[in-house]
């Protein structure tokens, strides 16, 4: 069977049947051993300056620095989950040294310690990424013919959401009442609200929409792999990044996992506790992707509606790819906002992994000039 799929979904990977590089909206996807029905294979991530927002895809500019930053804080992530022993699909990073030399990649792995510059390339374990059939507004889409496909070794088709807080902007205080989460409040309020405990939720991954799940539709979707092991996986993914968040002056607001399944056994895949991946803050402001989320709402509410209308359009159709019904396209970020977010990502890092990866700012300074930036 084919290896991978070569259909784009959203942020997600593409994967490219019978090649050797692939793209996600942020991410290059090299592979050196494909993954088979009977072994994983072996390949790596390389992290770009690109960015994403509302599952648009490619901006129209770059982050200079985003990459390294989040490769750095990914690795050490992955390495502190090994020391908490839970399993994932992180090898290493490939040393940008021995890259600059010519010396084969996959020869070049090393722990994030031993990497002598920010490294852009994380070494990982591959598993099988089926095709995800789309059969039209009525049927949706065969998950039956992707587990098929997929067998004993596969991408779980599943995000894995895990929240600590409810901040600003969180889709929870859409879909949801405090109430329905443990909180006497009959309102959200304006500010974040701490949880009584983590709460774990879980969303597609491979559909052009994603969208959030009974525990029935989660289990359905998750094939072979148990929706309990699931959870558990993610909360402990959550209590590492937390507890290292709270250990470098950090607040850890949400977060996701994702998730391959191999012979039985969960990994954590993709990338843990980054930027990207998860909602930071530090002294009630916010460290992530989302303070570019919110530049967006502010100041180019035409392309943020046009994306909703075309998301809210094609559940009525019989195609799932919601950009080609959008009018709108969006705005470059100024010159400004982009050297202070890209600040932000590296003073990030430095402080996170309390080691000096990039020449920046301590972490409160970049984050004055993000918050006088961005007003």
């Amino acid at each position: 069977m084919a290896t991978a799929s070569c259909v784009h979904r959203s942020e997600s990977f593409i994967w490219v049947a019978g090649a050797g590089v692939g793209m996600t909206s942020v991410k290059e996807f090299r592979v050196a051993e494909p993954a088979t029905e009977s072994r994983l294979g072996r390949g790596r991530f390389v992290f770009t300056d690109a960015y994403s927002v509302f599952d648009w895809g490619q901006m129209p500019d770059t982050i200079s620095k985003k990459g390294a930053s989040l490769c750095v804080m990914g690795a050490y992530n992955f390495e502190e989950l090994a020391a908490a022993d839970v399993p994932t699909h992180y090898r290493g990073v490939v040393d940008p040294a021995a890259a600059d030399a010519g010396t084969d990649p996959e020869s070049a792995v090393v722990p994030l310690a031993e990497a002598s510059a920010p490294p852009t390339e994380m070494a990982i374990e591959l598993t099988q990424v089926p095709d995800l059939p789309y059969r039209g507004s009525e049927s949706g889409y065969d998950y039956e013919a992707y587990h098929a496909a997929g067998e004993e070794n596969y991408l779980v088709p599943l995000e894995v959401v895990f929240r600590n807080t409810v901040p600003i902007g969180s889709s929870l205080r859409r879909r949801t009442t405090p109430a329905d989460v443990g909180l006497e409040a009959t309102a959200w309020p304006d500010e974040p609200v701490t949880l009584p405990e983590p709460i774990v939720e879980f969303s597609t991954k491979y559909e052009e929409q994603d969208r959030y799940l009974s525990r029935v539709e989660a289990d359905a979707i998750a094939g072979p792999a148990d929706i309990e092991s699931l959870e558990t996986l993610a909360r402990r993914v959550n209590r590492v990044v937390t507890d290292r968040a709270e250990a470098t002056g950090f607040t850890h607001h949400d977060g996701k996992i994702e998730c391959l399944y191999y012979e039985g056994e969960l990994r954590v895949a993709d990338v843990v506790g980054t930027f990207d991946e998860n909602r930071f803050a530090r002294n009630g402001r916010g460290v992530s992707k989302e303070v570019v989320r919110q530049w967006y709402k502010r100041n180019d509410p035409t392309w943020v509606e046009a994306v909703s209308g075309a998301k809210a359009t094609v559940t009525d159709r019989e195609i799932d790819d919601w950009r080609t019904l959008c009018t709108e396209t969006p705005d470059p970020l100024p010159d400004a906002v982009l050297d202070a977010v890209s600040t932000m990502y590296a003073a990030g890092a430095n402080a996170y992994t309390e080691r000096t990866w990039f020449d920046a700012p301590p972490i409160d300074e970049a984050l004055n000039t993000v918050e006088r930036i961005l007003d």
